[in-house]
C-alpha cells in the first residue's frame, strides 16, 4: 500500500511540473535553462538563410551582413511570455540589430494574439521549418531559445531558456564589438 500511495504520489506530482509539458493538449518540449553558449569567431559556422511567411502574412528574408538575434517562441510558453517585452525593448534599444522570432509548435491565432498582447514590432516567421537550418552548429534546443548571429552571418550565441537583461545585453554587446 505504502508503494502504491508513492507511486501515486509521484505521477501526479511529475504531472503538474512544468519542466517539459507545455499543456495538455501542446506537444512535449524541453525547457532551458537560460544558459548561453558562446561559440569563438574561428569556430562558427554559417547561419541558414531566415526567409520565408511572417505571422502577418507577408515574406521576408533577413539581410545576410547585419547582426542578427533571432528568439524561436511558441504563445502557450511561460518562459516565452516572460521575455517577450525584454526583447521588444532590446529590439527597440538596438535599432542596427536585425530582431525576429520563429514560431513553434503553435496555431497561427494563438500567436497573433500573442503578438499583440506584448506588442511585438519585430518580424515572426511561421515556418519553423527554418529550424532545421541551424543544423550543424547552435541548434534551437529548448523553447525558447535565442540564438545571436554575428555580421558575418556566423552563429555566434544560443540562450537556451528565459534570456535575462545583463546576460542577453552582455552578449549582444560582444557580438556588436567584434570587427
Amino acid at each position: 500500500m505504502r508503494f502504491i500511495t508513492l507511486l501515486l504520489s509521484t505521477v501526479l506530482l511529475a504531472g503538474c511540473s512544468t519542466g517539459g509539458i507545455a499543456a495538455p493538449d501542446e506537444i512535449s518540449f524541453v525547457g532551458g535553462s537560460g544558459n548561453s553558449t558562446f561559440i569563438d569567431i574561428d569556430d562558427r559556422q554559417e547561419a541558414p538563410v531566415i526567409s520565408g511567411e511572417l505571422l502577418d502574412g507577408t515574406n521576408k528574408t533577413l539581410v545576410k551582413d547585419q547582426v542578427k538575434v533571432i528568439n524561436v517562441w511558441a504563445s502557450w510558453c511561460a518562459p516565452c511570455r516572460a521575455e517577450a517585452p525584454l526583447l521588444q525593448e532590446f529590439s527597440i534599444q538596438y535599432p542596427g540589430v536585425q530582431f525576429a522570432g520563429i514560431l513553434t509548435r503553435d496555431n497561427l491565432s494563438s500567436a497573433r494574439v500573442f503578438y499583440e498582447n506584448f506588442g511585438l514590432t519585430y518580424p515572426t516567421f511561421v515556418d519553423d521549418a527554418l529550424l532545421i537550418g541551424f543544423r550543424g552548429s547552435l541548434i534551437p534546443n529548448a523553447i525558447p531559445t535565442t540564438i545571436i548571429i554575428d555580421k558575418n552571418n556566423m552563429v555566434a550565441v544560443r540562450i537556451s531558456g528565459l534570456v535575462t537583461v545583463g546576460a542577453f545585453r552582455d552578449l549582444l554587446n560582444k557580438i556588436l564589438a567584434e570587427k
